[in-house]
């Protein structure tokens, strides 16, 4: 049921309740429509609690492990980089300029997530430049991410601007639904970074001379494949859900009875609180950043050398996004994690089964899941709603961990804000 293909026979009438009050809206006037509803608005006064804790990180059991991060070269195409966030200050006019420039260790980090209603408008939002200032801030974006992540990134904006065809709510979900931060100044040696969120795209991006972190990372579409138009054959997250799924598959029945938690993916058995409104399973969603979230499943130590090669390969459709240097040394600390590495499993693995599964390791979170409908019908998860969550444990987040390091190297005694 609700397979990718299938989505038509979920949309809602064009004249629904559901669609018809927001049509001719824009972003902001919708996301103040939004929060005057019972569940967004409580979604959002919990993140913002949230938001106001000192950054800490996500970790196994309160505790943060230190020294598996440092700070090296590992190949950053950081001159490119520098040369296009120049290029990029270059064409904003003064006032912005002034709106989307933030210091390095800026709590505005923290100000993601990932609805179509807007509830943190910082930055610049690319709907509301010209079209040089759009470029140029694409130009960035593509040079900072290798060339399947800046097309994967594209996707997740082309399908959301195909689910606001579909709704006719152009004004609310189009391609240009994202805010864009950039943070310090750009440097060949000294730390800056940016951020780009919005609808189903999320992408925090931190460089420190030769070093990129790429975390938190946010990917979704709903539906997952456009089916028409000049984008038409576009799907996403097909390695991700299909070798996610051959691996659960691959594992002796022991073993996927172990690895999985819960058996369906609205449990009775789930404690309160494990279906999130919004990241539905999802842990390490907007705000999440200080969560612990103890591992669950089966440690990947008792998996064939096949199996470990194959989740290493699922880790790195995750992470595709990265550079051929910063990828490279980001899969070598996840397969010297491997025997400290969990798998877990929401959900069947038949065929038509929707799934949640979960990758967690000291230096690495990855999570997959499929959602319900918001702008579709379904009110069970189905394939066609699909959201992705990469996370960097014990600290290196938003590359804090190495900015720390840095300030207590370059800048001893003057320790990085809390952002």
């Amino acid at each position: 049921m609700g397979t990718a293909a299938g989505f038509r026979d979920l949309l809602f009438p064009v004249d629904s309740p559901r669609l018809a009050p927001f049509r001719g809206m824009d972003a902001r006037t919708f996301g103040m429509e939004a929060l005057k509803h019972a569940m967004p608005a409580g979604m959002v006064a919990a993140w913002k609690k949230l938001y106001a804790e000192p950054y800490f990180g996500i970790t196994c059991n309160g505790n943060k492990e230190s020294g598996l991060f440092q700070i090296r070269d590992e190949g950053a195409p950081t001159e490119r980089l520098v040369a296009a966030a120049k290029g990029l200050l270059a064409v904003l006019s003064s006032c912005e300029r002034g709106a989307v420039q933030y210091s390095v260790d800026a709590p505005e980090w923290r100000v993601w997530s990932n609805p179509e209603f807007l509830f943190n408008p910082c930055g610049l939002r690319l709907e509301e430049l010209g079209s040089e200032s759009r470029s140029a801030i694409l130009r960035l974006i593509e040079t900072s991410l290798s060339p399947k992540g800046f097309d994967k990134a594209r996707g997740c904006m082309k399908t959301n601007a195909f689910l606001g065809q579909l709704c006719q709510l152009e004004t609310i979900m189009n391609e240009w639904s994202y805010n864009f931060l950039l943070f310090g100044a750009p440097s060949l040696d000294g730390p800056w970074g940016w951020n780009l969120y919005g609808h189903h795209l999320c992408l925090n991006c931190f460089v420190l001379g030769g070093q990129m972190v790429i975390s938190p990372t946010f990917m979704g579409a709903e539906p997952n494949i456009i089916d028409e138009g000049p984008n038409k054959g576009l799907k996403l997250f097909d390695t991700e859900e299909n070798v996610g799924l051959a691996l659960m598959r691959s594992l002796p029945s022991s073993l996927r009875e172990r690895a999985t938690v819960y058996k369906t993916l609205r449990d009775p058995a789930m404690p309160e609180g494990r279906v999130h409104p919004g990241d539905e399973r999802h842990l390490g969603g907007a705000f999440q950043d200080n969560r612990v979230i103890p591992f669950e499943g089966i440690p990947v130590g008792e998996f064939s050398a096949v199996q470990k090669r194959q989740l290493v390969d699922l880790v790195g459709a995750f992470i595709s996004y990265l550079p051929d240097g910063p990828l490279a040394a980001k899969l070598a600390r996840v397969e010297a994690s491997l025997d400290r590495t969990w798998w877990s499993w929401i959900g069947g693995h038949g065929d038509e089964d929707p799934f949640y599964y979960r990758i967690q390791s000291p230096v690495l979170m990855a999570e997959f899941d499929h959602h319900a409908g918001i702008w579709l019908t379904n009110q069970e998860s189905a394939k066609c709603h699909i959201h992705t969550v990469v996370r960097t444990p014990n600290g290196n987040d938003y590359g804090k961990d190495l900015l720390r390091q840095h300030y207590s190297q370059v800048h001893p005694g003057c320790a990085p804000g809390h952002g």
